[in-house]
């Protein structure tokens, strides 16, 4: 009894400690991206832009341009990828539904190889891969994750790609562009503001994918900082030449 209830005991341990992130999921990937490009892409935009000593209201007039057209842009491109590759997915899915259902004996035996392959034994092999083969839609999920590698009912959403993009990218954008719209005067506030707002991104992305937050902060502020850094000297050089 005593025996039972340690195998009980390791095993409610186990399964506790062993799960795992959500690592095919339609939103992390564009959500990411979008908040990082809209912080380094509109504050790149209004550095330089004050770098050529423009006026406030010049300054905030092209933050939110860049705020509206990287959003809708990010948005329309993210939902045109993840459709083409969707509809990709549905094509090849497609293309194995019609040979599971003209030649099942040639998929079942295909797959009863494959599992002898990975070290099954073939007579084991083939009576997995016939209990498996009995359900076509079974069978089309299996030969989908084991040929083909992608889970039929685990595709990336479109809309959820392009939502997650735009939502995103108009937060992070919006950082620099806040301290204007609140009244400031000059662009210090703004960087400020930015950069924190850098290292934070970085930081929470490092809870998702186990990195140091230390390390993944610092480099998404260096990064960041270093591209405002680039753009406030290339509009200082342009505002100069032109002025």
């Amino acid at each position: 009894m005593a025996i039972i209830e340690t195998e009980a005991t390791l095993h409610e341990a186990h399964r506790d400690n062993h799960t795992h992130r959500d690592v095919n999921g339609g939103w992390l990937r564009p959500a990411v991206f979008g908040a990082m490009d809209g912080l380094v892409s509109n504050l790149a935009l209004m550095t330089g832009v004050a770098g050529g000593a423009a006026s406030q209201q010049t300054i905030v007039i092209t933050g939110l341009a860049g705020l509206a057209a990287g959003a809708f842009s990010m948005a329309a491109g993210e939902y045109t990828s993840v459709a083409s590759q969707r509809e990709l997915v549905q094509a090849e899915l497609d293309v194995e539904r019609r040979e599971l259902r003209k030649h099942p004996e040639c998929e079942e035996q295909e797959l009863a190889e494959l599992y002898v392959s990975r070290g099954v034994e073939p007579v084991l092999a083939r009576e997995v891969a016939r209990q498996l083969s009995r359900d076509p839609e079974q069978a089309l999920e299996i030969h989908a994750r084991e040929e083909l590698g992608i889970d039929p009912d685990d595709l990336p959403s479109p809309t959820v790609a392009a939502v997650s993009s735009f939502g995103s990218f108009a937060l992070g954008a919006l950082l620099p562009l806040l301290p204007y719209l609140l009244g400031a005067t000059a662009l210090w506030p703004a960087l400020l503001l930015a950069l924190i707002g850098l290292f934070a991104c970085g930081a929470v992305v490092a809870k998702v994918t186990a990195r140091s937050w230390l390390y993944s902060g610092l480099r998404q502020l260096l990064l960041g900082g270093a591209a405002a850094g680039v753009t406030y000297v290339l509009g200082t050089l342009i505002g100069s030449a032109v002025g």
